[in-house]
């Protein structure tokens, strides 16, 4: 069964940082790329972060470029997310989500993990 479960969400204050993890089981966990993504209450879903499989290559959104960053460790089925200087703004469920690495979708989601910041 394909599962996706983060972890280390929580309420701070700005300037703060947290560190999110995401447990997988995939199977191979290295025949997947990672993504991190946001979604504010009363918005689109956004694309934060991702990293290929071997954790090689990453990119970035613009709004979290410099101040979040995304590994992996494929020993334990693992993908994190380190968020410092967080804004108000980042306020928001914090997914992760695999897709293989021949497709362009995710098709694996968690379930999101809540990170509020108070300011």
């Amino acid at each position: 069964q394909v599962q996706l479960v983060e972890s280390g969400g929580g309420l701070v204050q700005a300037g703060d940082s947290l560190r999110l993890s995401c447990a997988a089981s995939l199977g191979t966990f290295e025949s997947y790329h990672m993504g991190w993504f946001r979604q504010a209450a009363g918005k689109e879903r956004e694309f934060l972060a991702f990293i290929n499989w071997r954790g090689s290559v990453t990119s970035y959104a613009d709004s979290v470029k410099g101040r979040f960053a995304i590994s992996r460790d494929n020993a334990k089925s693992m993908a994190y997310l380190q968020m410092n200087s967080l804004k108000p703004e980042d306020t928001a469920v914090y997914y992760c989500a695999a897709r293989t690495t021949g497709s362009p979708t995710y098709g694996y989601w968690g379930q999101g993990t809540q990170v509020t910041v108070s300011s």
